[in-house]
């Protein structure tokens, strides 16, 4: 517990001090993110916050983490590490989505072959259990991609992903802590209050935007953490947590990225567009069209991913299929709540006073 609380401690610390140094950098280099047709804020605002997210959590971890039995940390590393190359030179000098791919690509590789964090199991989910080695990998993989671009995706307002990922992570830590895997606990909670202290600059009215290199770099920890997350639960005794649902507890935990990013798609290709395509359709620009401020959004999106983990915990221990069926009715009916607003509001007669 002590050494959680240090490197929480440490965490904030290097994040919340490195910030200011890094915004007076943006601002000489001219290094911002402007506004544009897409784009939520109207006015420039520095970028690379993700270089003091990846310094207080690359830091603390590997400080705070040392003499408990992690044998995969090195590899860890090593791929946050390549994810923070392949962020920083996208935030600075724009790279092809192909290339992101590619980066993105040897992060996965290196933490399912090398750490070997991967998917075993389906554990019942429509009565499969176990599954070949190779279907393991090409699982594990696609599952690291697609989180950690689903988490990429919702960064597009004020505090949005920050907030979100340091709920995930809290999430996750507090569960790893639970179940004595202290270093795994070290790493969630490292997030976490790196994620707190970049809060203090990026919570509307943001000061500095996380960029690509904090964007990849949580969504790759949070892969990392859910993969764990939803192994360890299947463990055998004297590790065993009551704990039946835990491939959709995972979801739960990162419902706001993964449906957002879900939606979009089927929404892009039903318009009969590229689902690569970037738009204006995700739940935060439909909830800023609504009237909501970035604060607004940020909280109301806080609130709804709470929600989904306080559900999901309280349903833990029915099947994982059931519990995405209604983890999936309810984000359906969640998104379809903005809609019926707007659509409300526009029908609603307009009483004129007449003198």
């Amino acid at each position: 517990m002590i050494n959680i609380a240090f490197a929480c401690i440490t965490a904030f610390v290097i994040t919340f001090l490195a910030i200011p140094s890094i915004i007076k950098v943006a601002i000489i280099k001219n290094l911002f993110d402007e506004p544009g047709e897409r784009k939520s804020h109207k006015s420039s605002i520095p970028t690379l916050g993700g270089l003091a997210i990846f310094a207080g959590v690359v830091f603390s971890f590997t400080f705070w983490s040392s003499g408990f039995d992690f044998q995969n940390g090195q590899y860890i590393i090593a791929a946050i590490i390549v994810m923070f190359f392949i962020g920083i030179k996208d935030d600075i000098i724009e790279l092809t989505p192909e290339k992101k791919l590619y980066g993105q690509l040897i992060s996965a590789v290196i933490i399912v072959l090398f750490a070997n964090i991967r998917l075993t199991n389906l554990f019942g989910i429509f009565g499969i259990y176990e599954i070949p080695y190779w279907i393991s990998i090409l699982l594990s993989i696609f599952t690291i991609l697609t989180i950690v671009n689903a988490f990429n995706l919702i960064d597009g307002i004020d505090g949005l992903a920050a907030g979100i990922g340091a709920i995930a992570s809290f999430a996750f830590g507090l569960w790893f802590y639970n179940y004595n895997q202290i270093a795994l606990s070290i790493l969630s909670f490292t997030l976490f209050s790196s994620l707190l202290a970049f809060l203090v600059y990026n919570f509307s009215p943001a000061n500095i935007f996380m960029g690509d290199t904090g964007s990849l770099i949580v969504g790759l920890i949070l892969a990392i953490l859910a993969l764990n997350f939803i192994q360890l639960s299947f463990t055998s005794p004297p590790y065993a947590f009551p704990f039946r649902s835990s491939p959709a507890m995972a979801i739960a935990i990162l419902i706001i990225p993964l449906f957002d990013t879900l939606r979009i798609f089927i929404i892009r290709i039903l318009n009969k567009k590229s689902p690569f395509k970037a738009d204006r359709n995700h739940m935060h620009h439909v909830l800023l069209d609504m009237g909501l401020s970035h604060r607004g959004v940020s909280i109301t999106l806080y609130s709804v991913n709470i929600f989904f983990i306080l559900v999901a915990l309280w349903l833990r221990d029915i099947s994982s299929l059931v519990l995405f069926m209604i983890l999936g009715f309810m984000a359906v009916l969640f998104s379809l709540v903005p809609f019926f607003f707007r659509n409300y509001t526009k029908s609603k007669p307009v009483n004129v006073k007449v003198s």
